[in-house]
Parts: structure tokens; C-alpha cells; sequence
């Protein structure tokens, strides 16, 4: 098993910018996204990483651009490494084996596009900060009105909504994003391009949720991100990967408590338990805790796919 990548330069590149996950690099017409293997909880970024993360990133949103191309456009050219590595060398990058190494199998390139100002999540079932706002309005005892959408009372955590619902998020440059209403996203985005992505979001989750069933996973939840290129609305970034959906495993899904999941749930709880404040810098993860969230993603991967990630031997 390779070693984590942290951090990811490019001879002859300059990095556009830095994400949790992601180094960016701009390319003239093009963006090329690099996941690396970083990991975050609780909005901080441990000081070591999970190893294969960021090809499993990478290569599953692959996978999912293509299942929804039918749907929408995408802003995908490629993530074929020796396409990659030849406009590479066309941009001036200096690749030598150890950065073909490096970037092999983590690599996206896109079109440049013009990224929507909110978060497009959409929510199947009632988890994560929609169930802490869901308690907090009395939704357990009455009806209640959440972002302008009615939710029955009465319903335990974990419960599958009586239909999919749209709850779009500001963009937070630091700490949790913040959930909001159709109203408010009107209020950016203008009504035809709220409808839009409202419209395509909800599409979208609902095939892909489909096709999660068959694998034996409930898509709890998940966000997409939009942008324009060439006046035309494109989903961008990346899709449907542990980072940004929920996944359940559907053979153990019971209602009334917060289940099991296929993303950073290990980390979490021990950070929760390992007395850190929170604050940075993160604690070093154990190595089993590296490995059983490593393994985690993997399976995510192979589940969904059908085939295992080609790039990462044990």
C-alpha cells in the first residue's frame, strides 16, 4: 500500500488554489482538479491522511459524470492519466516518474465554468443537520416548516421523507455551511436558474438512488455543485463520492437512530472521543482508524462500480 498524498505539486504548474481535499490548478481553457488523500472532520484537516482516498474521489465521480451525462452536461473532459499527462506537458509541467506516480489515477480535467454561489443537497431521508433542525422546531411532537418545505411530525431520525427535498446551502469560505430555502436561493440565483438546478438536482439524486438500491446502499443524502460554460448550466466538480453523499448500508438501515455510513464515520467518532477540542491542529489518526476508513471507501467504490479500484493494491 502507497503512502498517503497530502499535497500535490507539479513542476512547472503553479497551484491555482487549495481545498480540504482538492489542489486546483488553471490550465488556459481548462481546470484540472487533483484529489488528494487528505481527510477533514469537524471542518479541520488531520495532519495524516486516508491512503487511496482521493483516487476513489476521483475515479467515482468518474463513474457517476458518465451514469448522468444522459441528464446533463458536465464539466468532465477527462480522466485518463496519459490524455492528463500529455495537455500537461503541453502547459509546461516537467513529469517525472515520481509525479506520474503521484497524480496517477487522482486526476480530473474540466472545462472552466462559473460556479453557482450555493450548494445544491438534496435529502431523502432525515439525517445529519436536518434532523438537529427538524428536533429543534418540535417536529418530533407536530408539523413543522423547515426552509419552506412541510415536514410531517412525528418522524424518528434516519426516517425516509415522504418525498426527496431540495435544501440548498451557502457556501461557507470557513465553518459549516448554512441550509436554506428555495426563497433565498431565488434570491441569488434569479427563478429560472433555482427551478434549473432545483429540477436537476432532484432528478439526478432520484436515478442514482436508483442505482444505489441495486448495489444494496440507501443514498441518504448528497449535494451537487453547478456552474455555467458558455451560458450553459453544468454540473461541476465532483459527484456523489462518501465526501459529499451519505451512503447507508441498506441491509442494516433501521429507523430511530443515526446509521452506519460509508464516508468519514470512523474518524469522526474517535476524534469525538479522543478529547480534541476541535480546534487546529487535528490529532494524528491511528493506523487503524486510517485503515478501517480506507477500507470503507474502497468498499463504497467497488459497491457502487462493480469493480475494484485498479490503482490501489493492499
Amino acid at each position: 500500500m502507497r503512502e498517503p498524498v497530502l499535497e500535490v505539486t507539479i513542476p512547472g504548474l503553479s497551484r491555482h488554489t487549495s481545498g480540504k481535499v482538492r489542489d486546483i490548478f488553471l490550465l488556459d481553457d481548462a481546470i484540472l482538479l487533483v484529489s488528494t488523500d487528505r481527510i477533514s472532520a469537524f471542518d479541520v484537516v488531520m495532519p495524516n491522511g486516508i491512503p487511496d482516498k482521493g483516487e476513489v474521489l476521483t475515479q467515482l465521480s468518474n463513474h457517476w459524470f458518465s451514469c448522468v451525462r444522459p441528464f446533463i452536461n458536465t464539466h468532465i473532459i477527462s480522466c485518463d492519466d496519459s490524455f492528463i499527462a500529455m495537455r500537461l506537458k503541453e502547459w509546461g509541467a516537467s513529469l517525472d516518474t515520481d509525479t506520474l506516480a503521484m497524480l496517477k489515477g487522482r486526476c480530473m480535467l474540466g472545462v472552466k465554468a462559473e460556479p453557482l454561489p450555493v450548494e445544491c443537497v438534496v435529502r431523502g431521508y432525515l439525517a445529519g443537520s436536518l434532523w438537529a433542525e427538524y428536533k429543534a422546531e418540535g417536529g418530533e411532537h407536530r408539523d413543522v416548516i423547515l426552509h419552506g418545505i412541510k415536514l410531517p411530525g412525528g418522524l424518528n431520525e434516519s426516517a425516509e421523507l415522504p418525498t426527496p427535498i431540495f435544501t440548498p446551502a451557502t457556501k461557507a469560505t470557513s465553518g459549516h455551511d448554512e441550509n436554506i430555502g428555495m426563497h433565498e436561493a431565488v434570491s441569488l440565483l434569479g427563478q429560472k436558474t433555482a427551478d434549473s438546478v432545483r429540477d436537476a438536482s432532484l432528478m439526478i439524486y432520484e436515478y442514482t438512488r436508483i442505482r444505489s438500491a441495486r448495489a444494496g446502499l440507501i443514498l441518504a443524502d448528497t449535494k451537487f455543485e453547478f456552474g455555467f460554460h458558455n451560458g450553459s448550466l453544468i454540473l461541476i466538480d465532483e459527484a456523489l463520492t462518501p465526501d459529499s453523499s451519505r451512503y447507508w448500508e441498506a441491509s442494516m438501515y433501521a429507523p430511530g437512530k443515526s446509521q452506519p455510513s460509508y464516508d468519514k464515520q470512523f474518524v469522526r467518532d474517535w476524534l469525538l472521543n479522543s478529547g480534541w477540542n476541535r480546534e487546529p491542529p487535528g490529532p494524528i489518526l491511528p493506523a487503524d482508524i486510517v485503515m478501517q476508513t480506507r477500507r470503507k471507501y474502497l468498499e463504497a467504490y467497488e459497491r457502487l462500480t462493480g469493480s475494484q479500484l485498479q490503482n490501489s493494491p493492499d
